[in-house]
């Protein structure tokens, strides 16, 4: 049995346009560039044919890749999620039981986890250790840097799916 994948509605649109991108473009580019690289004659010391030809490659992995997730994709739209407790989509702001830092990420799925733009996924240490916990319970997980503690201060709904 497939593993359903959870992502947001923005988060499978993302992936679809860059299936389509890949599909309808990129695959016609390569095999352009493996086109006009064979007419440079010997293949064996083609650098330009080979490189298209590992291009080629890389999109067609990406491709197949991009297809099964989104075939697994369980799409949640994250503007409606009950806010009672942190689960997938929703906002959750934590303190730092140590450094009394306040951080704020948002709950998604691995495809869409980017730290820097302020989300995490679900399956993360950290993002399982939250699922569940409510405004005011702590929160413990193990990290590389060793074992931290939070508190779950706030939990909202994200302001766009």
């Amino acid at each position: 049995m497939m593993d359903r994948i959870p992502i947001s509605r923005t988060g499978y649109q993302r992936l679809r346009e860059e299936l389509d991108q890949l599909e309808r473009v990129e695959r016609f580019v390569v095999v352009k560039a493996i086109e006009v690289a064979r007419e440079h004659g010997d293949l064996s010391e083609n650098a330009e044919y080979h490189a298209a030809k590992e291009r080629q490659g890389m999109i067609e992995g990406r491709i197949l890749e991009l297809k099964d997730k989104l075939s697994r994709a369980e799409v949640i739209d994250c503007s409606a999620v009950d806010c009672s407790r942190a689960v997938f989509g929703t906002v959750v702001t934590l303190t730092d039981m140590e450094t009394e830092e306040e951080i704020t990420y948002q709950l998604l799925g691995p495809e869409e986890a980017d730290v820097k733009k302020g989300s995490i996924s679900v399956l993360s240490p950290l993002g399982r250790s939250m699922l569940g916990k409510e405004v005011g319970d702590e929160v413990k997980t193990k990290t590389p840097g060793g074992n931290r503690e939070f508190e779950v201060m706030e939990i909202n709904a994200a302001s766009v799916d």
